[in-house]
């Protein structure tokens, strides 16, 4: 990725470079008319669980599977669902307890298990969605499906949606950042397209920030070469691209201009962003001692809480590791050592700034788990396939219920009895809660209005505070 690639939507929205649907755009670069109405959210965190959490084994606590444990699955709970290849040969298709602990907690008695002690603490602070809803059982779809709204590649993410129709509120930084921990499980592959602009003009894209020296690459000067050197090749590189587009006016060339315009600042602004030298020790030991590592989750937890506080819109992190086939007890547990005290650490730190008013967490996978053991199933190990039919996600924050839970699961936790919420609904109640009309946001593309929601999704008012 070269300097001109890292150039972000505010600029071209302020020269109007690209239109889409409409010819003109507001002073931040969103759309003009938006919000649609009157927005609750003004950013977001969405913390991507990358690889489908056993929602049986962390929220949705089902006793009735101790009971059952063992047997096998009758075939009236199953119906005709479709199987992976994976477990759709298996000779039978063993009930599987949990072999956590449950309990409740909170005003809420949210049940939650063992694994996540710190997230216990923050429960009446949560809306759990119980009843999320999928289409896709295989990873790249279903992750492809929660991120742009459709199975197939070359749609718009969800932040790429946000940052054209409602713009940038810093002229320093992209509205869209992407981190992806350094310290998960390497098991399904993450790809930029999850986070990119399909379709939409290409400043709507995420922007990656990495560990290490350079968050952003190819940002920092050579060495031996100052701000100054910088700046006065920036003018001289202007005035040769000016000369081009006098000759061709190419409306690509002043994109160009304005991409080395946005790099410049962001010598300055990204690393004074990524600098944590000015937290103090109390903030890492809330996030817990992996956030003094940059990369890891903890450390994009903190970072998230960082960018938001500067105004960017959406920060998107991604943890990888949760696709537990076998061996889930040992595994979700170094999973949830990783995650749980950052998560829920970033909650407190929102709310004790003042933050968590305005903005909005999510947390969840692309799918959940199934009631049944994936292989052979032991009295302390056990592994769980795909899950589409319901899975357990979460919300917090700005516009939603507090201490709340949504929706229903059957007895054994294998399908939806009340209440479901597609990914398309989730989508639209996300989009709600930022002043969007999901059925007016839309963007024509080969001679075709498209939008995140495709032709479907209904905003779930359960959900709204």
């Amino acid at each position: 990725m070269g300097v001109g690639s890292i150039a972000l939507g505010s600029l071209f929205g302020a020269d109007r470079l690209f239109a889409g649907p409409s010819s003109s755009f507001s002073e931040n670069g969103g759309l003009p008319g938006l919000p649609h109405h009157a927005a609750k959210a003004k950013r977001i965190i969405y913390l991507f669980q990358s690889g489908g959490p056993s929602q049986l084994d962390l929220y949705d606590y089902k006793p009735k599977l101790s009971d059952m444990h063992g047997q096998d699955l009758p075939a009236s709970v199953r119906g005709e669902q479709r199987l992976t290849g994976m477990s759709a040969n298996q000779a039978i298709f063993p009930v599987t307890q949990s072999v956590f602990t449950f309990k409740q907690y909170g005003k809420s008695r949210a049940w939650v298990s063992e694994l996540m002690p710190f997230t216990a603490q923050v429960v009446d602070e949560l809306c759990f969605i119980k009843t999320a809803v999928t289409e896709q059982i295989n990873h790249d779809p279903a992750i492809t499906f929660m991120q742009t709204g459709h199975q197939l590649a070359g749609r718009p993410s969800i932040g790429a949606w946000l940052s054209y129709g409602l713009g940038s509120e810093n002229k320093n930084l992209p509205a869209f950042v992407v981190m992806v921990s350094k310290d998960a499980a390497l098991d399904q592959p993450l790809y930029a397209r999850l986070w990119g602009n399909g379709f939409l003009p290409s400043q709507h894209q995420g922007v990656q920030f990495r560990s290490g020296k350079d968050p952003v690459l190819y940002l920092s000067n050579p060495e031996n070469y100052d701000g100054r050197d910088r700046r006065e090749m920036m003018d001289h590189l202007k005035a040769l691209n000016e000369v081009q587009q006098d000759l061709y006016g190419d409306p690509e060339i002043s994109a160009r201009i304005a991409q080395y315009e946005m790099a410049f600042r962001m010598q300055t602004s990204v690393p004074e962003i990524s600098d944590l030298s000015d937290e103090p020790d109390h903030i890492f030991e809330l996030y817990g001692e992996g956030s003094r590592d940059p990369g890891t989750y903890a450390a994009n937890c903190l970072m998230a809480r960082r960018l938001i506080e500067k105004d960017v819109k959406f920060v998107q992190l991604y943890h990888q590791g949760w696709d537990q086939h076998g061996n889930l007890p040992g595994s979700i547990r170094n999973q949830c050592k990783k995650t749980d005290q950052a998560t829920a650490a970033l909650i407190k730190d929102l709310k004790q700034r003042g933050l968590l008013d305005d903005t909005l967490v999510v947390w969840g996978g692309e799918f959940g788990r199934t009631v049944y053991s994936q292989g052979t199933l032991t009295q302390d190990n056990y592994g769980r396939d795909h899950h589409p039919r319901c899975f357990t996600m979460w919300m917090a924050g700005a516009g939603v219920k507090a201490g709340f839970s949504y929706g229903e699961t059957d007895e054994l936790g294998y399908n939806v009895i009340k209440d479901p919420v597609h990914i398309h609904d989730f989508h639209a109640t996300l989009m709600h809660l930022f002043g969007v009309d999901h059925e007016q946001l839309v963007f024509k593309h080969q001679g075709r209005r498209y939008r995140l929601t495709d032709v479907h999704g209904h905003v779930v008012k359960g959900l709204l505070a």
